[in-house]
């Protein structure tokens, strides 16, 4: 089964723009195509964007959240890419979970270990668009 790892930027996303390709994916989850899971690391860190940015899409958010299994953040795993220091855990914990994608928008720090599984211990690494087309679903 593919096993969906969310970064704070996807879920983000979702939440504020109900009608967008993230929002569609979160959608599929929640009726069974995939496993969706994210961390309580960065369901805190979006909860925190969303109210900066958007305080009344908070509630949007809980509800994507509460379709996912989220996890306790646990650093199990040395982070096998180069990446900042607020970006290790996510790597770390999706492969704490055994995702086979992590789903980002971030290009600056995970964009050159994108489709690369070679390079991040076997995790698919793809924004939205990526993992739709390489479903054949962006069409």
């Amino acid at each position: 089964m593919i096993r969906l790892f969310f970064d704070a930027n996807v879920l983000f996303t979702a939440a504020h723009n109900p009608k967008g390709k993230a929002a569609l994916i979160l959608q599929l989850v929640k009726h069974g195509l995939w496993e969706g899971i994210t961390s309580d690391y960065i369901a805190q860190e979006t909860r925190r964007n969303i109210m900066a940015k958007y305080p009344d899409r908070l509630a949007a958010l809980e509800m994507l959240l509460s379709d996912l299994k989220c996890v306790s953040s646990t650093i199990t795993y040395v982070c096998p890419i180069d990446l900042p220091s607020k970006d290790k855990p996510v790597m770390q914990d999706a492969l704490a979970v055994q995702a086979s994608h992590l789903l980002t928008g971030d290009i600056k720090h995970f964009g050159r270990y994108r489709n690369n599984p070679k390079q991040t211990m076997g995790i698919i690494i793809q924004t939205i668009s990526d993992f739709l087309i390489a479903q054949h679903l962006d069409e």
